[in-house]
């Protein structure tokens, strides 16, 4: 695992945050944000400066987490050097891959246990999927106080999904058709991972998900609506990746039918 040289530290306001993470943490935690980013990457070097810097150019006060899994291409370096320009980028660093899940939830904890946590968590990708610039279309109905949750759906109407094959379409369709059996939240589009999050909704949410991969998806839906916190769409336009190679796995695939499978006897 590399750990910040001490050269870089000192570039950086870095301070301990008030919770455990297996990783590193590098950055100023004392950035004031209305808005935090989570983004969860491993190999993303082709995407993850493009991406970063789109985000910034929008009108809000923002903060970026970028959680990678030691990317062996160098992601975290990229990052690195953006964070001399940016001083609202945070980096946790984890030892090895750890899933989609487990990476959200730390981002989570992370931006929680800040002195100053933000109103509101966006979730995207960081492969080029999701395009920032629909970000203020999710805020939106959050900042209102009407909904605590907000996903950018590829599946209510006007949503949109580019250069995906029938089988991959298939797989998603199928996958939130069970979801939305199981869970019964009135949305079109559970796996999405375009999102944004009330903090108080995270905040009560949090102690509740243990999700490794993809499912986390599903769980923060189904704990949301079990709670009775309103949920809402807003179409996004998603385009599979630009440059680097799917994540998905056969595993996560299995994770994600356990899951729902696991949730369907639980309510039984």
């Amino acid at each position: 695992m590399k750990v910040a040289t001490a050269s870089h530290l000192r570039d950086f306001n870095c301070v301990k945050p008030q919770t455990s993470f297996d990783g590193v943490v590098e950055g100023n935690l004392n950035f004031v944000s209305d808005v935090g980013f989570i983004l969860p990457t491993y190999c993303e070097a082709k995407n993850i400066e493009e991406i970063i810097r789109k985000i910034e150019k929008l009108n809000l006060k923002l903060s970026i987490l970028v959680i990678d899994d030691s990317s062996p291409d160098g992601t975290a370096n990229i990052v690195r050097d953006l964070q001399r320009e940016y001083k609202n980028i945070i980096l946790l660093i984890r030892p090895r891959k750890m899933g989609l899940g487990t990476a959200i939830v730390d981002g989570f904890k992370l931006l929680l246990s800040l002195k100053n946590p933000p109103k509101f968590i966006i979730t995207m990708d960081a492969d080029y999927s999701h395009d920032p610039a629909e970000i203020p279309k999710l805020l939106a109905p959050v900042k209102t106080d009407r909904y605590d949750l907000c996903i950018g759906s590829r599946y209510c109407h006007g949503g949109i999904v580019k250069n995906w094959n029938i089988l991959r379409r298939l797989i998603s369709k199928t996958a939130n058709f069970v979801a939305k059996l199981v869970v019964g939240a009135e949305i079109s589009d559970y796996t999405s991972g375009m999102r944004c999050y009330s903090t108080r909704l995270v905040r009560n949410i949090i102690h509740k998900l243990h999700s490794q991969t993809y499912e986390i998806q599903i769980e923060t839906i189904r704990q949301a609506s079990m709670r009775g916190y309103r949920i809402t769409e807003a179409p996004i336009t998603f385009i599979n990746r630009k440059k680097g190679k799917s994540k998905l796995s056969i595993n996560e695939v299995l994770d994600f039918i356990s899951y729902i499978i696991a949730t369907n006897i639980s309510k039984h």
